[in-house]
């Protein structure tokens, strides 16, 4: 047998290393292949043949490895400490592997990470994985007690607390992700143990050092259990190497799919069989927000009738692979195991995964196939390519997907999606959908919940904000005798770290220097009348598909001049009074659900029409597609003055010019702060908040603004009529172009967060104006749309690169992995080292 780390073992000088037993090198081998990561801080992936990620494998091997170290566990532990453990499992590789250890122990609940923010559970923590694709982890435990350390009683004094905390990890290679998250939890919830768990330990001696010294820092036991162990030697170079040799093996453009020699599934719509699991009541589909020992006692007894149901669908397969989905790799795996007690067949399990890795057909090479598909649960981060390896090719006659019905969505039927991939190589699909379990809500004996009260009437200007009162109505609170500003540095150290989202605290109103405020001047006489130009194409395009008259409801704040905007045309070329709302939208939290009852009780739900300054990526956009989905009648689709990113249908223009109102903050917004969420100043019964800064009122320029635009109306008419016409008889179907292009430039500059890639002129104006920037990218001769960005930019001591190729006229990107350190001691950016 060829070892399927050679390829990469002889072309970069990579060797695993066993532990200097006899045989430990070539059990570390059986354990693990080697194969290239299209990724910039990794050259090499360890690909495991036992865990059930990129390799097929029994699912009865996957299962029984993670439950054999479970019980190794709960020797070392003992059966008292093992009774009062908490098992936490890694997201997306290790969700499966956890909770088999879980199992293992045998009276331990279980939890794991996520990368899939879901609304109305509350964060427990959150940590970062640096070499990972995907980096932001976050823990969302339905009791937020199963972390506290409180599992009942301890020894004869019966505490309750200092439960072990059991982590679990396919590989522990430096040890920097566990032992960062071990002092995150140990500040928040401190133990006196951990244990450690991992397939295979494969840290350097200096690593293994480390080990003892930071038990010794935070006054607790720490344990490791692996399956294998041994070292991985790199020779100098080696990440160069790696990047050249994927750029060599992998000519075509990311998003083919890769087989060998095959080419890309055929086109139109693919057959498959839905299979109904009846999946037991109650039960989670994995431990994203815990899964307890009762659960287990449901779901044991309800696998064989699941797995039945199943093998009845498969007919004469004997070659059947079990494919889970990235996050979602319990089910699968247990329904594999029961599947092979079922039937004859060969069963083999895997999953897809987020993780972009060289596919190359060669047997010494771990990684012979990829499968390139749309994600299709609807990710936070946005749409983007997943992966399938070693599907393709691989003999399958069947394949049982397993997804949650969460990721059963439009995009998975798809004829590029997932099972249309799967269909073109093999005789037969089935889809096994697994209800993604809802964290419970009261209890049902618990009294009813009262009818919410009537919500009070939108604010107002001169009141809340300098705009007249019929230009908008804002459904929002008004907390501006509440402190929520804080410096720039502490709120983005807090966001980035997971300690805070964005939305519970202000940014310092940035108060623009002379020289600013006569740039705003000159680019607004510049571009007033492209303003002008897309305001009208917008507007005429959504009354003459939404109208005769929709209600324009603005997400505040950068919609909501472009909503007046959109309001003051309406009446100067039809003669028409379009109501204006404003509401708050919050990346990560959704749409503010007393607004929309607000707006249903005044409206006809279908008559609402959402207003958005620009896209950049199109996560906002997304993030109202989502928010949506719970609310009856409203149409999700977005009426953006400009859409760069490509990210929606109804758009003044899709070029990335200077929106002026872009340039600055409250001062062009009616003196109104971003949206604020926050559990002690919002309740249930609220609206979002936000502050009206009357102090500003000197340098407020938001009628100007609005006044300047709209002296333009009378002169674009004709050119907005021709652009009208063209875009109603137009494919103007999403591209989400700016989306593809933000992913290729998280990868190239090393940032592994799409999140902090912020495109387009008005999103690098944010940048500059309210996080912590490290460098703005700019289009090469890009002219005065830039000047301000410019400025703004040397005042930070932000340095502007000019680059080639870019779809935007500029980028800008936040300070990656934020620390007090990112900037100077006189507030400037400075290069990362």
């Amino acid at each position: 047998m060829v070892w399927s780390g050679s390829w990469v073992a002889e072309r970069l000088g990579v060797e695993l290393v066993g532990d200097g037993r006899p045989e430990g090198d070539s059990e570390l081998k059986d354990l693990l292949g080697l194969a290239l990561r299209r990724n910039p801080k990794r050259a090499h992936l360890l690909v495991s043949n036992v865990l059930g990620k990129h390799v097929p494998q029994k699912p009865s091997v996957v299962y029984g490895t993670g439950f054999e170290l479970g019980r190794r566990v709960r020797k070392l532990l003992g059966d008292t400490e093992a009774r009062r453990a908490v098992v936490l499992g890694y997201a997306e590789t290790a969700t499966g592997l956890g909770h088999a250890v879980a199992d293992g122990l045998g009276v331990a609940p279980y939890l794991h990470s996520t990368r899939r923010p879901v609304e109305g559970v509350a964060r427990a923590g959150g940590f970062e994985e640096s070499h990972s694709h995907a980096t932001s982890h976050l823990l969302l435990p339905e009791d937020p007690a199963l972390l506290a350390g409180d599992r009942g009683p301890a020894g004869p004094e019966g505490t309750g607390t200092d439960a072990p905390l059991v982590l679990v990890d396919d590989e522990f290679s430096t040890g920097n992700t566990v032992l960062n998250t071990i002092r995150a939890l140990h500040e928040r919830y401190p133990r006196s143990r951990y244990v450690i768990v991992a397939l295979v330990d494969m840290r350097s001696p200096a690593d293994r050092g480390r080990l003892a010294g930071f038990a010794a820092e935070i006054g607790a036991r720490v344990d490791l259990v692996a399956r294998g162990s041994g070292t991985v030697t790199l020779p100098e170079g080696v990440l160069a190497k790696g990047q050249a040799l994927v750029a060599a093996h992998e000519p075509e453009p990311a998003g083919a799919t890769a087989h060998g020699a095959a080419g890309p599934a055929a086109p139109g719509p693919r057959p498959c069989t839905r299979v109904d699991l009846r999946w037991p009541a109650g039960v989670p589909d994995g431990g994203r927000h815990g899964f307890t020992p009762a659960h287990r006692a449901v779901l044991e007894p309800a696998l064989p009738a699941m797995a039945a149901r199943i093998a009845g669908a498969l007919g004469d397969a004997r070659r059947v692979l079990v494919l889970g989905f990235e996050e979602l790799m319990y089910a699968p795996l247990r329904l594999g195991t029961a599947l092979e007690d079922h039937t004859d067949a060969e069963v083999r399990y895997s999953t897809t995964t987020r993780s972009p890795v060289l596919a190359l057909d060669d047997p010494g090479y771990a990684i012979r196939t990829r499968l390139v598909f749309p994600a299709h649960d609807n990710p936070a981060d946005g749409p983007g390519d997943r992966y399938a390896y070693n599907v393709a090719g691989a003999g399958f006659d069947a394949v049982v997907l397993a997804v949650d019905s969460a990721a059963d969505t439009p995009e998975l039927h798809a004829p590029d999606g997932l099972l249309a991939q799967l269909a073109a190589h093999t005789d037969h699909v089935l889809l096994a959908v697994v209800p993604t379990y809802v964290p419970s809500r009261p209890h049902p004996r618990a009294p009813e919940r009262q009818e919410p009260p009537v919500l009070p009437e939108p604010l107002r200007g001169p009141a809340f904000s300098s705009y007249a009162p019929d230009e908008v109505g804002w459904l929002l609170q008004d907390l501006s005798d509440t402190e929520l500003e804080a410096p720039t540095e502490e709120r983005e150290e807090a966001i980035q770290s997971g300690g805070a989202h964005y939305a519970e605290s202000l940014p310092v109103e940035y108060q623009p220097s002379a020289a600013y405020q006569e740039l705003f001047k000159a680019a607004l006489e510049l571009s007033a009348a492209r303003v002008a130009r897309a305001v009208g194409t917008v507007t005429e395009t959504v009354l003459a598909e939404r109208g005769p008259r929709p209600v324009l409801v603005s997400l505040a704040r950068a919609g909501t001049p472009v909503g007046v905007l959109m309001r003051r045309w309406a009446r100067h070329r039809h003669g028409i009074d379009l109501p204006h709302y404003a509401v708050s939208i919050v990346r990560g939290r959704g749409i503010d659900a007393n607004a929309l009852r607000w707006l249903a009780a005044h409206h006809d739900p279908a008559d609402v029409v959402f207003v958005d300054g620009w896209t950049g990526k199109g996560a906002i956009t997304r993030e109202l597609s989502a928010a949506l989905a719970g609310f009856a009648g409203f149409d999700p689709e977005i009426a953006v003055l400009a859409d760069p990113g490509g990210c929606v249908r109804t758009y003044g223009t899709r070029e990335d010019f200077l929106i002026p109102s872009a340039c600055l903050n409250s001062t062009v917004s009616g003196l109104i702060s971003r949206t604020v969420l926050r559990a002690d100043l919002v309740g249930p019964e609220d609206f979002h908040g936000a502050k009206f800064y009357r102090e500003l009122a000197d340098t407020d320029v938001s009628g100007h603004f609005l006044d300047t635009v709209a002296a333009h109306f009378d002169e674009v008419v004709d050119a907005v009529d021709a652009e009208a016409k063209e875009l109603l008889a137009a494919d103007r179907a999403p591209t989400w172009e700016g989306w593809a292009a933000v992913e290729r430039i998280s990868e190239e500059y090393g940032i592994h967060d799409v999140n902090l890639v912020k495109p387009g002129v008005g999103e690098t104006t944010r940048v500059l104006l309210r996080r912590v920037p490290w460098k703005i990218l700019a289009g090469r001769g890009a002219g005065a749309d830039l000047d301000h960005i410019r400025l703004l930019a040397e005042q930070r001591g932000v340095p502007v690169e000019e680059v080639d190729g870019l779809p935007y006229s500029c980028v800008g990107l936040i300070h990656p992995k934020y620390t007090r350190g990112a900037t100077g001691a006189d507030g400037k950016a400075v290069e990362s080292k």
